[in-house]
């Protein structure tokens, strides 16, 4: 059976519990569950591995010994057992750090889980789907992100906060030219469930992974917050999965929830595609300078990343970043304008690969962008690639995604960024702009394509994925102004008081 039929079958059986309320509600309940199946997985592992080997938690919550057995406890008695035993236990457990780290893992995976589910039969239906999918193989362990990406599809709210599944054709492209190298610090600061780490992971691995030692290395380079609960407990799920066994560096938390200047990390390479178009709760903007104070989360994050990337020591580069950003963010105005002269002068602004539109349907219509950036050396010049439609593609769809590729026209296009990239040469897709070019356009980086004239479009469908797109950058600037105009009432009125 494939991924998307199983998740459909479990979906279908938890839509006739009473418990579950909608698909927000479902994608919870499989998380938790799917916690515990993998997490068991990884312990028979390394049960096998090792010679002292002791379980984390107490034998009884382990999947193996109340889930496994299809025809095991149902009925009431499953439902007693989770509610009343599991979780008051997993919640409750009291852990050392540094003697049972897995523990620790279990802890807070659970801290903000709950069982939506009433109906104990039910319940044993949902668990022996999950038993169909065996995590132990390792030709299966990649079947998470299919997992994950079908449930999302359902969502269908999934954009509205700015949150949506990154394309795996862009998260392999960024983490192929971005090049995370075995030692170096890994991160991202949104990273939801987790693709970007799990890219980067698989990276290192492929390439620069020879020995166990390396292996140990490899599993402490990854790190990764996330705000909300059930991305974070995929994302720990996910990292599991990949061979990471106590994934204690993905936080549950608010990246931007301290101070900017009380940041002291230097972080080798970052990779992420933070929330936009959303606003962060009130106060948040305030662990910010105040001549770059903003509710707009891509602009608090793009200047978050600025400011924790490694700084070049002894000969050795500065850290670098990968980021997708929407089209607002390059020719916005005001703080966005502070935020981008802050970026050339501090960072080395070297490429930008403009997206076509589609890439991240059906979640939004928003044009993006990906900027690669290196901290240590003001902007010379800034590429533009302009990332085309394959042929006969007018659009992406949910059946028609971008696949990866399609980045091979950029791939061999992309040159070394040690010899300052001296390979590249413009075409029909690329261009480079002087960064006193750039400062004449009082940094509006929204430049369009000099090798190409102006397409107007007369096919319907793409004229009316034009005016989509539209109202949607619309709406979230409306947001935007809302916001600027409230906190500016709020501090008339504080004035006036």
């Amino acid at each position: 059976m494939s991924i998307s039929s199983s998740i459909k079958s479990i979906q279908d059986i938890m839509r006739k519990d009473a418990g579950v309320d909608g698909d927000a509600q479902r994608l919870g309940q499989m998380s938790w569950l799917l916690f515990l199946k993998v997490f068991d997985a990884q312990e028979e592992e390394l049960e096998l591995e090792q010679d002292d080997y002791k379980a984390p938690i107490d034998e009884k919550y382990l999947w193996r010994n109340w889930a496994a057995d299809a025809e095991g406890i149902t009925g009431d008695k499953l439902l007693e057992f989770v509610n009343d035993d599991l979780f008051y236990h997993l919640k409750n457990m009291v852990v050392n750090a540094e003697k049972n780290p897995r523990g620790l893992v279990v802890k807070a995976a659970f801290s903000d889980a709950f069982n939506y589910m009433k109906n104990g039969t039910l319940l044993r239906q949902v668990i022996n789907k999950l038993n169909e999918i065996d995590f132990t193989d390792s030709t299966e362990r990649h079947l998470f992100g299919d997992i994950y990406e079908q449930i999302l599809k359902d969502l269908q709210s999934a954009g509205n906060a700015g949150e949506f599944y990154t394309p795996r054709a862009i998260t392999k492209f960024i983490v192929k030219v971005t090049d995370p190298k075995l030692g170096e610090s890994i991160m991202d600061p949104a990273c939801g469930t987790g693709g970007f780490l799990a890219c980067s992971f698989d990276h290192v691995k492929e390439n620069y992974v020879i020995t166990s030692a390396d292996h140990e290395t490899l599993q402490k380079q990854i790190h990764g917050v996330e705000k909300k609960q059930l991305p974070h407990l995929l994302c720990t799920t996910n990292m599991m999965l990949h061979g990471i066994e106590v994934p204690v560096q993905i936080k549950h938390g608010n990246t931007l929830n301290k101070p900017l200047s009380s940041w002291d990390d230097e972080i080798d390479v970052i990779v992420t595609n933070p929330p936009f178009g959303g606003t962060e709760e009130d106060g948040i903007e305030k662990n910010f300078p105040s001549e770059m104070q903003t509710r707009e989360t891509a602009d608090l994050f793009l200047q978050l990343i600025i400011e924790v990337l490694a700084a070049p020591v002894n000969g050795k580069q500065g850290g670098r970043a990968a980021v997708v950003l929407p089209d607002g963010t390059l020719f916005g105005e005001g703080v966005k304008t502070k935020i981008k002269k802050m970026l050339t002068e501090e960072c080395n602004l070297h490429t930008i690969v403009r997206l076509p539109n589609g890439v991240f349907n059906p979640y939004t219509g928003i044009k993006t962008n990906i900027l690669f950036f290196t901290k240590g050396k003001p902007t010379k010049d800034v590429w533009f690639y302009e990332h085309p439609y394959p042929e006969g593609v007018k659009n992406y769809s949910k059946t028609k995604p971008m696949k990866f590729e399609e980045f091979q026209t950029e791939l061999d296009w992309w040159g070394e960024e040690s010899d300052g990239f001296a390979a590249r040469v413009e075409n029909e897709h690329a261009w480079k702009v002087s960064i006193e070019d750039v400062i004449a356009r009082n940094f509006n980086l929204d430049i369009k394509n000099p090798h190409q004239d102006e397409v107007i479009a007369h096919d319907p469908q793409e004229l009316l994925a034009s005016y989509q797109q539209q109202q949607q950058e619309i709406a979230v600037l409306r947001n935007q102004l809302k916001n600027i105009l409230g906190d500016a009432l709020k501090s008339s009125t504080g004035s006036e008081a």
